[in-house]
């Protein structure tokens, strides 16, 4: 036989190893005079992004190790073995399964793949498994795929973490500063008071609190950051309050109620979340559902479907949890990241 390609998916999960190991060994059977396995990884975000350089450096760390478990899997053996590694997605935005699948799909056209391997644990950097609908969008496609027999760990979410001082001075400075918002910071006894219920909720609480532990110096800074946002929302929430307004008092009520999907830049788990929350705070819009980064939104006017396409909200999330050279990036409208869903056009 002459040779054999494999393209081997990698993220950095419990049995990325064992699927490489696997990869090579199931590679090797059919006894090819050459084995070739293309190491990539997908990431669900463009390079230029300022805050995921560390992550893709992360990515291709992840490939040399690889590189080197191909070449300790495959000692010995009398196949010549060869490797080539790449980063997919750097050059568009990577979502959901559906263009996992395609990306894998062009890949594999380019370079004459014969077999994917999927890793039974492949998580390319979203909050959730992906997998289940990773296999039915790649059973669309021409590629032979086969996953991974490997051995996968039981799934026990932890529900306390590793304790820390971040996570106790960061709750603790949160309940206190809440206590003394609802009493009064200028009387002794609430001072005492609240340091006392500080104190409790902290050492009962930070261990389940934060899904990740607080940094220094960067989340004071998030928070600082996050105090320059508010009044920056209250302004959008008022001023859509009077373009509503507007639209209700006038006797021909304008109103052009549409569903509207946008890609956007911001990273799931709390950053989703502002964003998804603020753009529901804001009157004329209702985000319907948040997956990954794709949002679905309600938009009730023209007026409040233009500010949403402009991405003003989206953009001052980025500032809050990236800082401001994140924050300048293009518009939803500008990258074609914008969709109408039910008639009309997003132009």
């Amino acid at each position: 036989m002459g040779t054999e390609r494999l393209l081997v998916p990698l993220s950095r999960s419990p049995t990325v190893r064992q699927t490489v190991a696997y990869a090579v060994q199931s590679g090797l059977e059919s006894s090819p005079e050459t084995l070739s396995c293309h190491l990539v990884v997908a990431v669900p975000y463009e390079a230029d992004v300022p805050e995921e350089q560390e992550a893709l450096d992360e990515a291709r760390s992840l490939l040399e190790r690889a590189v080197t478990w191909v070449k300790e899997d495959a000692a010995g053996t009398e196949a010549t073995v060869e490797c080539e590694t790449a980063v997919l997605g750097s050059d568009e935005y990577l979502f959901g399964p559906k263009d996992y699948a395609r990306t894998f799909q062009a890949y594999a056209e380019e370079h004459d793949i014969d077999r994917l391997v999927l890793d039974p644990e492949y998580q390319p950097g979203a909050t959730a498994p992906i997998l289940q609908p990773l296999e039915r969008e790649l059973a669309r496609c021409s590629l032979p795929f086969t996953e991974a027999p490997v051995e996968r760990p039981a799934q026990h979410e932890r529900l306390t973490g590793t304790a820390s001082w971040s996570r106790f001075l960061s709750l603790f400075g949160i309940s206190f500063a809440f206590y003394l918002i609802l009493g009064d910071p200028t009387y002794w006894f609430d001072l005492v008071t609240g340091t006392a219920v500080g104190l409790i909720v902290a050492v009962t609480l930070s261990h389940v609190t934060f899904s990740t532990a607080p940094t220094f110096p960067e989340s004071p800074i998030r928070v600082l950051r996050l105090v320059v946002y508010v009044p920056y929302l209250i302004f959008e929430i008022i001023k859509a309050n009077i373009l509503i307004s507007l639209v209700i008092l006038r006797p021909s009520m304008p109103i052009n109620p549409r569903m509207t999907q946008v890609n956007a830049r911001v990273r799931s788990g709390l950053p989703l979340l502002a964003l998804a929350n603020s753009i529901t705070l804001t009157p004329g819009t209702l985000t319907v559902r948040a997956n990954d980064q794709r949002l679905l939104v309600h938009t009730l006017i023209d007026d409040a479907r233009e500010d949403l396409f402009d991405g003003g909200l989206e953009r001052a999330i980025r500032f809050v949890f990236h800082g401001r050279e994140s924050a300048r990036i293009p518009t939803p409208r500008e990258r074609g990241d914008t969709e109408i869903l039910n008639g009309g056009s997003d132009e």
